[in-house]
């Protein structure tokens, strides 16, 4: 008899939806502005697998202080809780959905938490779980835990 190996799929494997394209597109801006001017004090993490508290999950960005690369020893799961979150909303989200997951990464001990609407261009950061400041395409995102500036025209914008 043959045996049949199931392989998980992208969302069972990583607890959440597949990516469309314009999470794709954010996604690359975020990772490409915030290295560029924060590489000396930041590592963004893309789709890094966590296990917090008993609780798994993958941020679609995580912020951790800066790390040294040991190539002789790898990570697949990280236990410490990221500095920062990014969460980009899919078109198969909900948003109660995100909401949830930002209340257990500051339970876990994540200082940031931002949530990108990609329809309303707009950024979410989170404070704590209940505190948010709103930051829109033409603005300047501050978030003052990380010390971290954004122009978000940088992020939203097209190219001309």
């Amino acid at each position: 008899m043959e045996t049949l190996v199931l392989t998980p799929t992208y969302e069972e494997e990583r607890n959440k939806p597949m990516p469309s394209k314009n999470h794709a597109i954010l996604q690359k801006r975020l990772i490409v502005a915030l290295s560029v001017r924060y590489n000396s004090t930041y590592e963004i993490l893309s789709e890094i697998s966590l296990d917090l508290d008993d609780w798994q999950s993958t941020p679609d960005l995580a912020i951790y202080p800066k790390m040294q690369i040991d190539f002789n020893s790898d990570e697949i799961r990280l236990t410490e809780a990221p500095l920062g979150v990014i969460e980009i909303l899919s078109p198969t989200q909900t948003l109660q959905e995100l909401t949830d997951k930002i209340a257990k990464y500051f339970k876990a001990g994540t200082s940031s938490c931002w949530l990108l609407l990609p329809t309303l261009q707009s950024i979410f950061v989170f404070s704590d779980a209940k505190t948010h400041a709103v930051f829109q395409e033409h603005d300047l995102l501050e978030d003052k835990k990380l010390n971290i500036q954004l122009d978000l025209k940088e992020i939203f914008g097209n190219p001309s």
